[in-house]
């Protein structure tokens, strides 16, 4: 892992084994995969005095705190592995500050979708999942009533958060940061939001949803409060939701529709 880091300046370390009801199924690997692969790289980096670290947390650090929006420095007790291995990241950050006198950022990323996201498989994210749905006229699944809601976020947002995360002054550093857009949509809001978008490519999609039980681990609302990543790392998300689910069904229907 040492020379993954060898004169390298800028380090962005997405990498991860995402889902909360994987990692409820298997949490050894998320451990494995989470925690001891992101202490393997930040040490890395460490060793080789990268100038800028950045890495990727997630809005389920924020566990059963319910209160909305979701600010960074308030925080529960995580309900799951996953959630888990992500506060460890974030304290073993601040420890690598404390000790070592290394820099770094996190980012909480809050549900985030796009071009290119894996839409099979039992955890497959739930917009390339329904866009995949659709195009194939199966249905789609909604756990719990559909009031659940998500602050979902483009992922143009997101990378725009990670290049001013990695070039910004060091008295951004050794902070979190909530990547959103700061706003809540249900699950009944999102399925109509896909089923308009693909009403303008004169697709019609006559089937309801089918509802079934909430999943274990998963939190009941989310929202972002982005005003410190828009104060400390000039952060604009340029994406609204409807934009980017535009975009994202333009990609999919490119690649699979027959």
């Amino acid at each position: 892992c040492y020379e993954s880091c060898t004169n390298v300046d800028y380090v962005l370390h997405q990498a991860a084994l995402g889902s909360v009801p994987r990692s409820i199924k298997n949490p050894l690997d998320t451990n494995k995969a989470n925690v001891t692969g992101f202490l393997n790289i930040i040490n890395a980096a460490k060793e080789n005095n990268v100038k800028s670290f950045t890495y990727a947390s997630s809005s389920s650090a924020y566990g059963d705190h319910e209160a909305l929006p979701k600010i960074e420095e308030n925080i529960g007790k995580p309900l799951s592995p996953y959630a888990g291995s992500k506060l460890i990241n974030e304290i073993y950050a601040e420890i690598f500050s404390k000790t070592y006198g290394f820099n770094s950022i996190g980012l909480r990323y809050f549900n985030v979708f796009g071009k290119r996201q894996n839409p099979d498989g039992p955890y497959a994210a739930v917009i390339p999942k329904w866009i995949m749905a659709i195009i194939k006229n199966d249905d789609v699944n909604i756990y719990g009533d559909g009031e659940t809601s998500r602050d979902f976020c483009f992922v143009e947002n997101a990378v725009q958060a990670n290049i001013l995360a990695a070039i910004s002054s060091s008295d951004a550093k050794n902070n979190i940061y909530n990547v959103a857009l700061g706003d809540r949509t249900s699950l009944n809001q999102l399925f109509q939001f896909i089923k308009v978008a693909f009403d303008e490519h004169d697709i019609d999609y006559a089937k309801k949803p089918i509802y079934s039980d909430f999943r274990k681990g998963d939190v009941r609302h989310s929202k972002a409060d982005i005003s410190k990543a828009v104060e400390k790392l000039n952060y604009s998300p340029t994406h609204k939701i409807k934009d980017g689910i535009i975009d994202t069904i333009s990609w999919y229907l490119s690649k699979f529709k027959t």
